[in-house]
């Protein structure tokens, strides 16, 4: 299994991955182009676990300059349970304490019992002193 840095060419088979992931909602935004955007703001953040030249996991992340956001872990389901999403996770809050981010965040959709299971079992906090509000400021409700 190799570990390394997410890049924009990976982006094909990244699609596949998040496609196939139970809890991953794929936006407009993940599109090639943002994925892209996203990518270049935030350097050397996110990263993929590759098996044979195939991607079988990967974890993205920016920063606000004060929190951390975590984004898109997915491991193919034949490959979970076999640490390949804790690996990446501690890769990516390395990453991200290296820039002097101690604090990151996830959202959890409300009906992925497993995602929450997940990431209460690594000692993150569910939040019930604040809620997400989202605005759109463009045309689609898929943005």
């Amino acid at each position: 299994m190799q570990y390394r840095a997410l890049n924009i060419d990976d982006y094909p088979k990244l699609l596949q991955l998040w496609q196939a992931a139970q809890g991953v909602k794929l936006r407009e935004a993940d599109s090639e182009q943002g994925i892209a955007k996203y990518l270049a703001r935030n350097p050397g953040l996110s990263f993929v676990a590759e098996d044979g030249g195939k991607i079988v996991g990967s974890i993205m992340a920016g920063h606000d300059g004060k929190r951390g956001y975590i984004q898109h872990l997915a491991v193919l389901t034949e490959r979970q349970k076999a640490g390949i999403a804790t690996k990446l996770l501690a890769l990516c809050l390395d990453a991200l304490k290296a820039e002097g981010i101690l604090k990151s965040h996830i959202h959890v959709l409300g009906d992925n019992a497993l995602a929450k299971e997940y990431w209460s079992n690594r000692g993150w906090v569910r939040r019930s002193d604040i809620e997400v509000y989202s605005y759109i400021n463009g045309a689609g409700e898929n943005t």
